[in-house]
């Protein structure tokens, strides 16, 4: 722990003590090394102390009124970005991660700090609830804390801190619709305002097609349909994007990981000196930072969820029995906002793995090109295209990758399949649904991405989960015919 201003007591202590985590995890995102991420963290942490503090003496001077301040991990993550950002202004950049650097200097980034009707509906949302409130859901969807654990946090009753969570996420909800109202439109887009408000409340109500294809298109309305949908599992991806922004599935990724290993759920990566990178440090294996997660992501996450969203569905009432005080919303159906293999009911057939006669490190880097030898399930020809595989990322029991393929046919749909080797698990995708039967995997495209012209490309990505050996996948084949690796 870094030397931190003196708390006024030890209950203050500790929560900071608590929050430290959190923003070291965000910070090691946001650099390009194990020191710098240390220093960022520092830097940031002072300065969200500092804001913290400075907005409960206003808060002290206008009785009467509550802060209208993030909860602290939020404010302190948010503090990391600034802080971020006044490094690369004032010629420190080249100690941030070089996506990130791209980012600042972006519209993307602008619009964190720009007029406050224009900012993440997310955060208008989280910074218009009560800040105990904010803290309960930041801290049960974004850091994923259990429900026990977050009731000691925060001296709530562990029996009763379930239906407060439901009740909380109904006023997200309703602080989120009157943002939406409030904020600033087209014409095309306050048109359907009215109808996402409709059939985000209602499990019963299924989705209009039109409404779909706008949601599959529309970044902001996107955006206000999983924030409208607080059951759903678009809410820690709204939540974290609308706070934070660059990174934040990365961070969500890092924090369930980290929740997982303090339970004994997940298991613990190496100390410094048994095979750990040194410069990342044991308890810090560096996730998935590049461009594609940190802009393309969460806004395609987004928009898959809502245009594929189940609204004909059922679920059971999870928000009865909550007490007074408080105005809740209707259950809303369950729908991920990034796709797992388990999310699919139709799981393609197997194929019989090949075994490959290389590849088989540990620790594989850069780019690999994959070759499919498959034959065509439907019989056909090989199809004329060529893929490439691109490792990420790697830790200690997961990686992520990127798919890339290009076709020389015009394409109105497609489906790519492939086989692991080493027991890989596809975890979540993005940018297609994805389905996997043994190692056999079938990555399908969402409607936004469909249709690809002759010569074109289509990509998408995923996390996975490997153990002992993690070498590149084979077998491709588009829409049940063979493809060649690229290049």
């Amino acid at each position: 722990m870094p030397d931190l201003p003196t708390p006024k007591d030890a209950a203050e202590a500790a929560l900071f003590s608590e929050c430290w985590d959190a923003v070291l995890s965000y910070a090691d995102l946001c650099t390009a090394g194990s020191t710098a991420a240390t220093r960022l963290a520092e830097e940031a942490f002072a300065l969200g102390i500092r804001e913290a503090r400075a907005a409960e003496s206003a808060t002290a001077r206008a009785t009467g009124r509550r802060s209208p301040r993030l909860p602290v991990i939020p404010l302190l993550l948010t503090a990391v970005r600034t802080t971020a950002a006044a490094w690369e202004t004032g010629g420190k950049g080249h100690d941030l991660d070089s996506d990130l650097r791209l980012w600042l200097n972006s519209d993307k980034a602008a619009r964190y700090t720009g007029p406050p009707l224009s900012r993440p509906l997310a955060l208008r949302g989280l910074r218009d609830l009560q800040e105990p409130d904010a803290a309960l859901l930041w801290l049960a969807e974004v850091e994923t804390l259990p429900l026990t654990v977050v009731a000691r946090r925060l001296g709530l009753d562990p029996a009763v801190v379930g239906d407060e969570l439901a009740q909380v996420r109904g006023l997200f909800r309703d602080r989120c619709h009157r943002a939406h109202l409030d904020s600033p439109m087209t014409a095309h887009c306050r048109s359907y305002a009215g109808l996402l408000d409709v059939v985000t409340r209602s499990p019963a109500t299924d989705i209009p097609e039109d409404l779909s294809r706008h949601l599959s298109r529309c970044v902001n309305c996107a955006e206000a349909a999983a924030c409208l949908r607080p059951h759903g599992g678009g809410l820690p991806v709204a939540l974290v994007g609308g706070v934070i922004g660059w990174g934040g599935l990365a961070y969500l990724e890092r924090r369930r990981r980290a929740a997982e290993v303090r339970l004994g759920v997940g298991r613990p990566e190496p100390a410094e000196g048994d095979g750990a990178d040194p410069r990342s440090g044991a308890q810090r294996a560096r996730v998935v930072r590049n461009s594609l997660l940190a802009a393309a992501v969460m806004v395609s996450l987004l928009a898959l969820a809502v245009s594929m969203m189940p609204f004909g569905g059922s679920d059971t009432d999870d928000s009865a029995a909550t007490p007074t005080g408080r105005q809740t919303s209707a259950p809303l159906p369950s729908s991920p906002v990034y796709t797992t293999p388990e999310a699919t009911s139709s799981p393609p057939p197997a194929t019989e793995a090949s075994e490959s006669d290389g590849g088989h490190g540990e620790e594989p880097q850069g780019t690999s090109s994959a070759t499919a030898s498959g034959t065509s399930p439907d019989g056909g020809g090989p199809t004329r295209c060529e893929v490439a595989f691109d490792l990420v990322n790697q830790w200690p029991d997961g990686f992520q990758a990127t798919i890339t393929l290009t076709t020389a046919e015009a394409l109105d749909g497609w489906r790519v399949a492939w086989t692991f080797a080493d027991g890989q698990r596809v975890g979540q995708m993005w940018d297609a649904t994805v389905s996997q039967d043994g190692s056999r995997v079938t990555a399908v495209a969402a409607d936004y991405n469909k249709a690809v012209a002759a010569g074109g490309t289509l990509s998408f990505g995923f996390l996975a989960s490997w153990k002992g050996r993690n070498a590149p996948p084979h077998d491709f084949a588009l829409n049940g015919r063979e493809c060649a690796k690229a290049g």
